[in-house]
């Protein structure tokens, strides 16, 4: 087997670093040669055309088509799901070692291409360098991390206690069969490897659809998943639009269980209409409007660094970005001043330049959302501290930038603290106490991740109790409400950001896919 190349993480040495650009520029050199080409779905292993076909595009340079892809079928959803179906009963009759022994090494196939893989992402999604290599890091890690907790549970077959000396009790986790997943356009490959590795290590087999925006990242995950030993009929990758490929897999008769990473409105939908002749599992990720609550007691310097890295990294396109800081009135002049200077310090541009740190967003409607949000704190007598334009000039006319922006002075009840916008877009508010911090930051339909800047032991203690998300953090510079990591911070919606109260990266994961079975055998005493 190729050796692997080193891990990059946020402790990787300068000389790893500047390794990991010569070999991005090497990959974006030979990926940009396949680009315009035509590719196709996989079922059953074989590639398969559709009725017709879309267009992927860089958001960057938005006449440049990178890929097209089958506009799928009813036709070709029910042959997937037939395909998986024909062969779940072999796939869940190997052992759990056998499965285990085959996802890792779908794991290392993906380290293998993983500059491949990430030069993709960089270009149809718009992710900088770091942004993507840590992406399909991830997405490695999660396959090895499934795997290993399936195996430390006992591939969860437990050994019950009994009332009569006689009986023989066991709990065992069985497949549901098969799962459809939908993967999102911001992380295309985590958020599909993920929940398809979660379902495969467990027994289930697996219909894969990526979002149309990011097509081609989902079809080189999949096309590395089946060439690292992933059997055909286990994994199905079909693509194309919401009623003849999405919502028709959700519905399909012959799905057992989805996972949906998503817009909190499309994932509810899909949650109250998904199982209608008997409760079927859906596993809902959703949104988050999250909260950074910066006290007296802050170090400015990480409260700064961290609201800043979390509000704009990948402009601001994740689920667990920052969009919204809570700072005490003593401190505020001194954080805003300090976190407007870092910010425009911020280079945006080209994702694939190793300076940049905001690319574009996806598409034109997210720059309509952000003009919108801008128009919107302007009317309700906002101040925009820093950005609020689109930028235009010289390459960036190309494709959808937009400037990462800060917004002061609304009021703490305005829409722009309560709804979820998916941008480089931050409004800030002061407050008066840690308790009222909470408050405001518990007072949202959200619950996904939460941060706090404090020196102050009792300060944490008591946000950490008291604050509603799933996923929080103290003091952390790298990032004051994202950056979560397999086996490291279990990535868990509270309220409406999810619907299973276990999170993606995190012990119980793998436990969703199964479901319980009492065995009991009477012997002769």
């Amino acid at each position: 087997m190729t050796a692997l190349e080193p891990k990059i993480t946020y402790t990787s040495t300068p000389e790893e670093i500047e390794a990991m650009h010569g070999r991005f520029d090497d990959a974006l050199e030979s990926v940009a040669k396949e680009f315009g080409k035509d590719y196709p779905m996989i079922i059953n292993g074989e590639d398969r055309g559709g009725e017709g076909r879309f267009s992927v595009v860089a958001p960057a340079h938005t006449s440049q088509v990178l890929a097209t892809f089958p506009k799928g079928s009813h036709a070709d959803v029910d042959d997937a799901v037939a395909a998986a179906r024909a062969y779940q009963p072999e796939w869940a009759a190997k052992t759990p070692e056998e499965r285990v022994e085959i996802i890792r090494a779908a794991a290392n196939k993906i380290r293998e291409r993983k500059f491949e893989i990430s030069a993709v992402m960089i270009i149809e999604a718009g992710k900088s360098r770091t942004e993507a290599i840590g992406e399909v890091e991830e997405g490695a890690d999660l396959l090895d991390y499934y795997a290993t907790v399936y195996l430390e549970n006992a591939a969860y077959v437990k050994q019950m206690g009994n009332e009569d000396p006689r009986e023989r009790n066991l709990s065992i986790g069985r497949p549901f069969g098969v799962w459809g997943i939908m993967a999102p356009f911001n992380f295309p490959h985590a958020l599909a490897a993920g929940p398809i590795s979660g379902a495969l290590v467990t027994g289930n087999t697996v219909v894969f659809k990526p979002a149309s925006a990011t097509a081609l990242s989902g079809y080189h995950l999949a096309r590395a998943l089946l060439d690292g030993g992933i059997p055909s009929g286990a994994l199905q990758f079909v693509t194309g639009g919401g009623e003849q490929v999405g919502d028709y897999l959700v519905h399909h008769p012959g799905i057992d269980g989805v996972v949906f990473t998503g817009s909190k409105e499309t994932g509810m939908a899909m949650y109250n209409t998904f199982s209608k002749v008997y409760p079927k599992p859906i596993i809902i990720e959703m949104g988050g409007k999250n909260p950074t609550i910066v006290t007296k007691h802050a170090d400015l310097d990480k409260a700064v660094e961290g609201v800043a890295r979390s509000a704009f990294g990948f402009s601001g396109q994740k689920c667990s970005a920052c969009s919204r800081a809570y700072v005490d009135a003593s401190i505020y002049d001194e954080f805003m001043d300090r976190l407007v200077k870092r910010t425009a310090a911020m280079k945006v541009g080209e994702p694939s330049d190793k300076a940049t740190f905001v690319g574009p967003v996806i598409d034109e409607t997210a720059v309509k959302r952000f003009e919108e949000a801008v128009a919107i704190a302007k009317e309700s007598g906002g101040t925009i501290r820093h950005g609020g334009e689109r930028l235009t000039e010289g390459d960036l006319a190309e494709g959808t930038f937009v400037a990462p922006t800060i917004v002061d002075g609304l009021p703490l009840d305005n829409e722009l603290f309560k709804r979820e916008l998916f941008l480089p877009f931050l409004a800030v508010g002061k407050i008066d106490s840690l308790e009222q911090a909470l408050r405001e930051a518990n007072d949202v339909e959200y619950g996904l991740t939460a941060g706090i800047f404090t020196e102050d032991q009792d300060e944490i203690e008591y946000f950490f109790d008291n604050i509603e998300a799933g996923v929080v953090y103290a003091n952390r510079k790298g990032g004051a409400t994202t950056g979560a990591w397999p086996g490291s911070q279990a990535f868990s919606g509270w309220k409406g950001s999810g619907s299973s109260g276990k999170g993606a990266l995190g012990p119980y994961y793998p436990s969703l896919f199964v479901r319980e079975q009492s065995r009991t055998v009477v012997v002769d005493e």
